[in-house]
């Protein structure tokens, strides 16, 4: 920084209203950037007359110009003619470019010492060249081309009084550094009240204390000076021409404006100060510009305080959000690599809450950091287009995620070796590799209860039908089995969102889809029980209904043993867990066979009894479903059987 001393010494005594210019400067900046998107947007409704007019009323109340005719700017404006438009105030808003244009080109002139003479010079040439297409406009009448050739924003197209504007702002901004005369925590201050300097102490405080973690990232300079009633704070944020931060506090009131290309950053950066209460433009004020590299989004919003207290806390929040802006969208793209578009963001917003950040995460190497973990842990099981998510699922890929971003960050502040971080991303994802497994056996052993549950609820339902109030016991018996079998699907989707990580993983996700079979089988044979009658003539038939359940029932019991035995199958296990395993199996495959003969018993009950054609199909159906239940059972159980003896066999 170029001291007040030297600075006033270089430029003479006719330079020292040098910063009132550049302030003065950078206020006609925003001015004439207002006026160019009132003639864009202008030039948009008259050519689509059908949509609702965006006044810019907001743009125009923040770039200070009080001229409310200039809200019906857009909606009055209509088609003159082939190429032409009717812009009412045309020739007024253009003289005003003009005015703002010499405003921004004074400072310049003036600090010709600070800046390179062909600076100032090119910028002069650029400046009426740029110019010249706006003298043809003699009255309200504006050329398409005209518009065109002074706000497009491409350097492709040749120079425009846009992308004129945009460079005198960066010389702006270099020269405002260079003729600060003091620096508050960092930031380059100037023409300061007494009452600014808390105010930029706090919006300071905050960004210095978040600003090690872009660790040597460019970015966050901060300039500070009053411009007429209002204190100015501008963050320069990344190295990207668009993305920038100005902050106008006045009395207790702070309005925030920020423009990025990319406007999924810009919501997630509104969307920071959630219960906060700052109130943001709707949609209106939203705009999109051309730019060099394409369109960027400006989003305005505004935070009234109660008091001083209050203000100060925002702006040091304010300031220790900046951080997290930076390659946002870089790690945007590495998370989503690895878990979901919505992952991605949400893991996004939990690191800047939490005051960590996703710089480390990307210092550290990012996706190929995780990825390579992968390959450690899970020894060639990794194929092309898997994400993270589709291996672990997607609540322990997020967990983990949490910790490479957590622990990134607190080993590279600490100075840790690569080769460390390595190890510890690699022993966390070891830790959660064993840790999906485990929570799927837990899944299908909690699943195995539930449909011992729903064989009980059937069983009940269909031996109290002799009772007086029988009708009704069985609808409490089917309503409680919905609800079993609504928890079981609930466990056979978590079970399905964890991912594939080793063959038992598979193994069991496969396990548990079987296992579903039956409760959907026995749910089925509730809701049957509900349709047969109370105190029935046929209670031999309703008594064969009721021991089929039962039978049912002693099966999923059994399966229920053989998980518990299964869990310590390894190699060397002892003979007498591998022998009640085995007999539980075989048991399942007794109760199979038994309720073979028992629907066969069913049939010749219908057979003898004098049932309706109702009744028969009711009875048959029902039996049916618990047959079948017995057969998936012993399915998943031979399944279950089989993976067992293969384990048990490895070496």
């Amino acid at each position: 920084m170029v001291g007040k001393n030297t600075i006033v010494g270089s430029l003479g005594e006719a330079k020292l209203v040098l910063p009132r210019l550049v302030n003065e400067a950078l206020a006609a900046n925003d001015r004439i950037k207002y006026r160019l998107s009132l003639l864009q947007s202008a030039r948009r409704h008259a050519d689509r007359p059908g949509e609702a007019p965006h006044s810019l009323h907001a743009e125009r109340l923040q770039a200070g110009i009080e001229d409310p005719s200039l809200d019906r700017f857009v909606s009055d404006a209509e088609v003159a003619g082939e190429g032409t438009y009717r812009l009412r105030g045309a020739r007024r808003l253009l003289a005003g470019v003009r005015q703002d244009l010499e405003a921004m080109l004074a400072p310049v002139r003036a600090a010709e010492p600070l800046l390179a003479a062909e600076v100032h010079m090119r910028l002069e040439d650029r400046a009426r060249a740029t110019l010249a297409p706006l003298e043809g406009v003699s009255d309200d009448r504006v050329q398409g081309s005209t518009i065109d050739a002074v706000t497009h924003g491409s350097r492709d197209r040749g120079d425009s009084l846009h992308l004129v504007v945009m460079d005198l702002h960066k010389a702006l901004n270099r020269l405002q550094r260079d003729i600060a005369v003091e620096s508050l925590d960092g930031a380059s201050a100037y023409d300061l009240e007494e009452q600014d300097r808390p105010r930029v102490h706090a919006f300071m405080r905050g960004l210095n204390r978040n600003s090690p973690l872009r660790f040597d990232h460019p970015g966050l300079s901060t300039t500070a000076t009053r411009s007429g009633p209002r204190l100015v704070i501008q963050n320069d944020l990344g190295t990207t021409d668009a993305h920038v931060l100005v902050v106008h506090v006045e009395d207790l009131g702070c309005t925030v404006t920020y423009t990025d290309i990319h406007l999924q950053r810009l919501l997630f950066f509104r969307n920071l100060f959630e219960g906060r209460g700052v109130q943001w433009e709707d949609t209106r004020s939203v705009q999109e510009r051309a730019v060099e590299t394409g369109l960027y989004h400006l989003g305005l919003g505004r935070f009234d305080a109660a008091d001083e207290t209050a203000l100060l806390a925002f702006l040091e929040f304010l300031g220790s959000r900046l951080v997290f802006l930076i390659d946002w969208n870089k790690a945007r793209k590495r998370l989503r690599s690895l878990v979901g578009k919505r992952d991605a963001l949400a893991l996004l917003r939990w690191a800047a809450d939490h005051d960590i950040g996703h710089m480390g995460f990307l210092k550290a190497g990012g996706d190929r950091l995780v990825f390579e973990a992968l390959e450690f842990a899970a020894r060639g099981q990794v194929h092309l287009g898997q994400t993270l998510g589709d291996l672990l699922g997607a609540e322990r890929a997020v967990a983990f995620l949490r910790f490479v971003m957590r622990q990134t960050v607190a080993a590279l502040r600490a100075g840790a070796s690569e080769a460390l971080i390595v190890d510890e991303v690699r022993a966390e994802l070891m830790r959660q590799y064993r840790g999906s497994g485990q929570g799927l056996f837990d899944i299908v052993v909690e699943h195995a209860s539930l449909v011992v549950e729903l064989a009980g609820a059937v069983r009940s339902a269909l031996a109290e039908l002799s009772f007086a109030d029988g009708a009704e016991r069985a609808r409490r018996h089917a309503e409680r089995a919905k609800d079993w079998e609504t928890d079981a699907d609930r466990l056979l989707n978590q079970a399905r969102g964890i991912g594939v990580l080793s063959e038992e993983s598979s193994f069991l996700k496969d396990l548990v889809q079987r296992a579903d079979d039956v409760a959907d089988d026995l749910e089925e044979a509730a809701f049957h029980a509900t349709l047969l009658p109370a105190v029935s003539p046929e209670a031999e038939l309703q008594q064969a209904l009721a021991q089929l359940a039962e039978l049912v029932m002693e099966g999923a019991q059994e399966f229920v043993k053989a998980l518990e035995s299964f869990r310590s199958l390894r190699p060397g296990v002892a003979r007498e867990d591998m022998q009640d395993f085995l007999a539980a199996i075989h048991h399942i495959a007794v109760v199979e066979h038994e309720t073979d003969a028992g629907r066969r018993r069913v049939a010749s009950l219908l057979v003898a009894a004098p049932a309706d054609a109702r009744r028969i199909m009711v009875v048959s159906d029902c039996a049916a479903s618990l047959e079948l239940a017995a057969d998936h059972l012993l399915h998943a159980a031979l399944r279950l059987r089989d993976f067992a003896l293969g384990r048990v066999a490895a070496t």
